[in-house]
């Protein structure tokens, strides 16, 4: 009899084999089977998966004046970990190291210090590991007049803020594009943000948005009962949707393409519902369709990463329920209920690792000074595991699905979590903080391979934690104004947001009072403060267009 994590399947054989078809990382860990009616024979065998390597280049061509550096960088995934190579026009480039020419974060970064017209090449990046091999190529132009004829609009944080959405360029430090709120809609030609009846200013409000696949950031203004729609290329906003009343959360399903919609009905929440916009990448012609949810307090969408590129299943809580419910993302209808009540669990936040197929639940506690205990779900077999150790706070997964870290605005802990190879969960180390986590984002390293750092921001001090995940070396950037004052954000989510820039960014946006710091995290160190920004309720970045 096998029990562990099938005990719930029917893949079994006429010989008492089990069998699983489309083997993925979710299936990695231990599987034991049991003699029946012996429970004290038993065999335990370890499902080790290995996955051939995926790589991403950046940038993917670009051009420089001769005498500036420049830095190819290639980031690989794969199990086990891929080693990278780099050649020049077919040449392995590791002969040709020099002061001049360097390999970085063991080979993930090429970095040419001075660039000289030799220097122009394809530069193949190829990672392998020991059941497969992947490769890239970044090109590198080199030419007397670099400058780019048009004026990019990637690599940009859009801060939306009282007074309209504003377009920030990290590396030059500047509002490339404001958007006020008198602007007109392209489609409607209404106000970005009308005036209210007897408002002699006329602040913007603004919930959740989501980037979609750097075309275009649908964001919820939930006053207006609408989501608007902003053109990345053109940087305008395209159109409105009306949804139900008081939109607070966004989520994208980048694997069917359709934007959630997560309403309140009233600020008591008391009549909640779920809207999807389908066709959500085509900017125009979208279909808004109403869910057969109630009662709908919360919803999760797992992430798509490098490994896994599509997610066939999210879950909902409902009001009062301790359960989970399981929902196909394409039919949008129920699939099961994972009930918590045998651990007395009330949901309140969900993280997923594919790495062994773990769901986090974060259960809400009655106490407002403590933070609530986390579950742990087995994704191939729907079942509860049991809590996460002593773990509690909000989880967070790194992109590669092997750091969690478990933080609260309430406790003073921060936990740090490894999956392992073997799909196993192991405590890394816990860091006692004070006070508490407002918002927390991860950043690729850029001195080690295949490894990851933290930042956080604090609930009401003006440091910006740093965090180095596989040492657990922390410090502090100072040097920031206070956070914003004053009650929670209204919609819900972290009172000082933060914002990364991506797999290869290296910068980092959180708002103060009245300004916007920018951080490069390359250098652990602030970047620039941008003054004259208030209320930046949400920041999106959006990467290469």
């Amino acid at each position: 009899m096998w029990v562990s994590r099938l005990q719930e399947t029917k893949d079994f054989g006429e010989d008492d084999s089990l069998y699983i078809t489309k083997v993925t990382t979710i299936h990695m860990g231990n599987y034991t089977c049991h003699a029946l009616g012996h429970e004290q024979l038993f065999q335990t065998h370890v499902l080790q998966v290995n996955v051939p390597p995926v790589i991403r280049v950046y940038p993917e061509t670009q051009a420089q004046e001769p005498g500036v550096a420049a830095s190819l960088r290639c980031h690989a995934e794969g199990i086990p970990m891929p080693r990278i190579i780099w050649l020049k026009n077919g040449m392995d480039v590791s002969a040709q190291m020099s002061k001049q020419l360097s390999l970085l974060a063991n080979g993930s970064e090429l970095h040419i210090g001075s660039v000289r017209y030799e220097d122009t090449g394809a530069y193949t990046c190829i990672a392998r590991n020991e059941v497969g091999v992947d490769e890239d190529i970044s090109s590198l132009f080199i030419e007397d007049s670099a400058r780019k004829t048009c004026l990019s609009v990637g690599n940009m944080f859009y801060v939306f803020s009282d007074d309209g959405i504003i377009v920030i360029h990290p590396v030059d430090c500047e509002v490339q594009r404001h958007l006020k709120p008198t602007e007109k809609i392209f489609m409607s030609y209404e106000e970005i943000c009308p005036h209210g009846e007897g408002d002699a200013t006329q602040p913007c409000q603004w919930a959740s948005a989501v980037n979609v696949r750097n075309r275009y950031i649908y964001v919820a203004q939930p006053v207006l009962n609408r989501v608007l729609v902003v053109d990345i290329q053109a940087q305008k906003v395209l159109q409105s949707i009306g949804v139900d009343p008081l939109p607070a959360k966004l989520s994208y399903d980048k694997s069917h393409d359709q934007v959630w919609v997560l309403s309140w009905g009233d600020m008591h929440k008391s009549q909640p519902s779920l809207q999807v916009i389908t066709e959500a990448s085509a900017g125009q012609g979208q279909h808004l369709i109403r869910t057969p949810f109630a009662g709908v307090d919360d919803f999760f969408i797992p992430p798509t990463n490098l490994i896994i590129n599509h997610i066939r299943f999210g879950f909902i809580f409902n009001k009062s329920d301790s359960a989970v419910h399981k929902v196909d993302l394409e039919t949008l209808m129920p699939l099961k209920t994972i009930s918590l009540k045998h651990h007395g669990c009330m949901p309140q936040a969900m993280a997923h690792t594919h790495l062994g197929g773990y769901f986090f639940v974060q259960c809400q506690q009655d106490s407002p000074t403590s933070s609530g205990p986390q579950l742990l779900i087995d994704s191939v077999t729907d079942s509860v595991l049991g809590p996460n150790t002593d773990i509690t706070g909000t989880p967070h997964v790194s992109p590669d699905g092997r750091f969690i870290v478990s933080v609260s605005n309430k406790g003073p802990w921060l936990h740090v979590q490894e999956v392992t190879m073997r799909g196993e969960i192991q405590t890394l180390y816990d860091l006692k903080i004070s006070p508490g986590i407002s918002d927390l984002a991860f950043q690729h390293s850029f001195t080690e391979g295949n490894q990851y750092n933290a930042y956080a921001t604090l609930d009401k001090e003006p440091d910006l934690l740093f965090l180095e995940l596989s040492t657990g070396k922390m410090g502090r950037l100072k040097n920031l104004k206070e956070p914003p004052t004053g009650p929670a954000p209204l919609w819900g989510g972290p009172r000082r947001i933060l914002r990364d820039s991506g797999l290869f960014g290296q910068y980092l946006l959180t708002p103060a009072q009245e300004s916007l710091f920018l951080i490069n995290g390359r250098q652990n160190a602030l970047r620039c403060e941008m003054s004259g920004t208030k209320g930046a309720a949400t920041v999106v970045w959006v990467g290469e267009v």
